[in-house]
């Protein structure tokens, strides 16, 4: 009989039905890689996972050229559409419920939109269950508010993974970095600031700090910064800095639609 104090599984529950889908997927040639929280989780297996309440939603991501065919295979297994959301949004999201948990399954497709634009479609295939460690953690220091669950994310990706020049798979790649800060001012004030809050964040609360992690997060955070600095900087960077805070330079994140 099963230990009820162990009875919030939610997360490895979430975990083995995204992967499960993304093998069955992945046989039919389909591209789909998971982002968010569970792709932290995925990423960083040794490290505690966050605790998580209720449903945990299943956030996937997948290309265009792959669109069609994910839509028919999440038909095919029998998770139910939202018809009204993918025929408005389906070019790039689709809301599913799974048949098997009753979870949410949301596709966002080529790109994350919230308070700046992350374009994900040429490192999709760098990972094989994940977006690129890099694309996950730039969907969390695009969040202009912060919550607990973003900061703890954000640590546990530069605990877990080398920051290095270059563009190496498994690593937070400077590279593939730069131009995402070096093109767009707003894109480089948000990560910049984040990325000091974690330097702050961690010096007020070590605890924050993953037991085993391979590498100092807030040194990383320390070099991704410098690297900020040191990305060569288009025009439009420099035309919109001249402008700086006294204008917003992000977009407020809107509700989801789906129900």
């Amino acid at each position: 009989m099963a230990d009820a104090s162990q009875a919030p599984v939610a997360t490895p529950d979430a975990m083995a039905e995204a992967m499960s889908l993304i093998d069955a997927a992945s046989q039919q040639g389909i591209t789909v890689r998971l982002l968010g929280g569970m792709a932290v989780r995925v990423l960083c297996p040794d490290f505690p996972p966050r605790p998580t309440s209720g449903l945990q939603d299943i956030d996937l991501a997948s290309v265009t050229p792959s669109r069609k065919a994910l839509q028919n295979f999440l038909l095919e297994q029998g998770h139910q559409p939202d018809k009204n959301f993918n025929a408005l949004y389906g070019h790039k999201q689709l809301y599913f419920v799974s048949a098997v948990s009753g979870r949410p399954i949301d596709v966002l497709i080529d790109k994350l939109a919230m308070c700046h634009e992350l374009d994900f479609r040429d490192r999709i295939a760098r990972m094989p269950y994940t977006l690129d460690p890099l694309d996950v953690l730039l969907s969390k220091l695009q969040i202009v508010k912060l919550n607990e669950k973003d900061v703890r994310d954000i640590v546990y990706l530069l605990s877990g993974y080398p920051v290095r020049n270059g563009t190496g798979e498994g690593t937070i790649a400077l590279d593939l970095f730069r131009p995402v800060v070096g093109d767009d001012w707003g894109w480089w004030r948000t990560v910049t600031m984040n990325l000091d809050k974690i330097r702050g964040l961690i010096a007020e609360k070590p605890e924050l700090v993953p037991p085993g992690a391979a590498h100092d997060p807030a040194a990383q955070a320390a070099a991704i910064s410098a690297a900020a600095q040191d990305a060569p900087k288009s025009r439009r960077w420099k035309l919109r800095a001249r402008l700086g805070d006294r204008v917003r330079w992000y977009q407020e994140p809107e509700e989801s639609t789906h129900h």
